[in-house]
């Protein structure tokens, strides 16, 4: 009887692969950090696009304190203090909804959250800053 040399049998070790179940354990790893980076990516955004929000809000002060250096009263829309052409209002037009509301001396500009940034926290969603300098909600102003 020939006996074959144990050079030419592949050994057990040799003939060793991943298994499913070492195979399924990475993916859930990967799906889990997957899952944390993108929930952290998209609260950042939602912050970003508040903070940029509040920014267009200060902006929309400054107009309207011009306006009213200039015509000793407060112009009762937008469209009378010319902010219309203002490119915060254009570039966030899919995340907040821009309002004013005016008196002769006093006015109310809001930032109402629509799409995707009424996922936002609750208190952040809707952002207003009067003539006084009032910021509401405070908590979410820097």
């Amino acid at each position: 009887m020939l006996k074959t040399p144990s050079r030419y049998l592949p050994t057990p070790r040799a003939m060793r692969g991943l298994t499913l179940i070492e195979i399924m354990v990475v993916i859930a790893i990967v799906g889990v950090l997957f899952r944390v980076a993108l929930s952290s990516y998209q609260s950042n955004v939602l912050k970003t696009k508040r903070y940029a929000a509040q920014s267009c809000l200060m902006e929309y002060a400054q107009y309207m304190e011009r306006y009213y250096t200039t015509n000793t009263s407060y112009p009762m829309t937008f469209y009378g203090a010319s902010l219309t052409t203002t490119a915060c209002s254009t570039s966030l037009a899919s995340a907040y909804s821009f309002g004013l509301s005016s008196a002769n001396h006093s006015y109310e500009i809001t930032a109402l959250a629509k799409g995707a940034q009424l996922k936002d926290t609750n208190l952040c969603i809707n952002l207003s800053l009067s003539q006084d300098g009032t910021k509401y909600p405070a908590s979410c102003w820097p």
